[in-house]
């Protein structure tokens, strides 16, 4: 077994099987590595309750952990995950939003556990990257939208 040096670790009430299967079904180069089972009872479930699930999100290694209904997430984490073109931004905003998550501005989501998602089209990371005034055209186009809408930062960007 492989143990890398640094995950993300997100923490659940009790659902980071589902949510990782979830994960792993979405995203390409992802994969569900090992599930850990409670070896006894604890504060927020029992023995044999899974406790811990290792997975990759497109090749970043995570582990989930059933912690409870403690600590809950917000949009200080988010995964932003760079797409090529509005049908990969659709398809990867339709799955996180259509199976319980909702949506929020500039290309914002959350899943149906809470985790926040930026679904960031490549074509505004590179606007960005630009900077000047093709920048701020394509970032003035961004803060109208929910979903990022390719053809609008591609207009923007030619002014």
């Amino acid at each position: 077994m492989t143990i890398p040096a640094n995950s993300v670790c997100l923490w659940f009430d009790r659902d980071a099987e589902a949510a990782a299967r979830f994960y792993t079904e979405t995203f390409p180069d992802s994969r569900i590595t090992a599930i850990y089972k409670a070896p006894g009872d604890y504060p927020s479930g029992k023995a044999g309750d899974v406790l811990v699930v290792n997975f990759t999100v497109l090749g970043i290694p995570c582990i989930g952990l059933n912690g409870g209904p403690v600590f809950h997430h917000s949009e200080a984490f988010s995964f932003q995950i760079a797409t090529a073109d509005q049908a990969e931004t659709d398809r990867y905003w339709n799955a996180i939003t259509g199976n319980g998550g909702q949506e929020s501005d500039c290309g914002w989501c959350k899943d149906r556990w809470g985790i926040s998602w930026q679904i960031t089209p490549r074509v505004l990371i590179e606007a960005m990257a630009v900077g000047g005034d093709e920048a701020a055209r394509a970032f003035a186009a961004m803060m109208t939208m929910r979903k990022i809408d390719v053809a609008a930062i591609e207009a923007a960007r030619r002014g």
